[in-house]
């Protein structure tokens, strides 16, 4: 699901995605290198349902943060809203997600040159 987008909101309107990465999914040294692979995988993103989606991808230090966060005008939405916002576009939430982390997954395997 995740791919180019046809939908070009302009970028207030855009749903606004905080995915925070734990340092420990790059390994043991992961804390190492938590901070590059972010800036990597926001390049590697950046242009992935850009039309209705602004990525933001950051390291997940404090766990009591939520691993996913999702805004729009700055303000936060919950998965209900979130799941709504994703509807309007005939997108599917639970979707959304799954193909992310997926996408993630590879991306770490990249990363980390498996």
């Amino acid at each position: 699901m995740l791919g180019r987008s046809t939908v070009s909101l302009p970028l207030y309107k855009k749903l606004n995605v905080l995915f925070r990465i734990e340092p420990g999914c790059l390994g043991p040294d992961g804390i190492d290198h938590v901070e590059e692979f972010c800036a990597y995988a926001k390049k590697s993103v950046a242009q992935l349902d850009s039309g209705y989606i602004r990525w933001v991808i950051t390291p997940r230090y404090d766990k009591t943060l939520p691993e996913m966060e999702y805004k729009v005008r700055n303000k936060s939405l919950s998965q209900e809203r979130a799941s709504q916002y994703l509807a309007s576009l005939d997108k599917n939430l639970d979707e959304f997600e799954e193909n992310l982390q997926e996408k993630l997954a590879e991306l770490i395997d990249e990363y980390l040159g498996r």
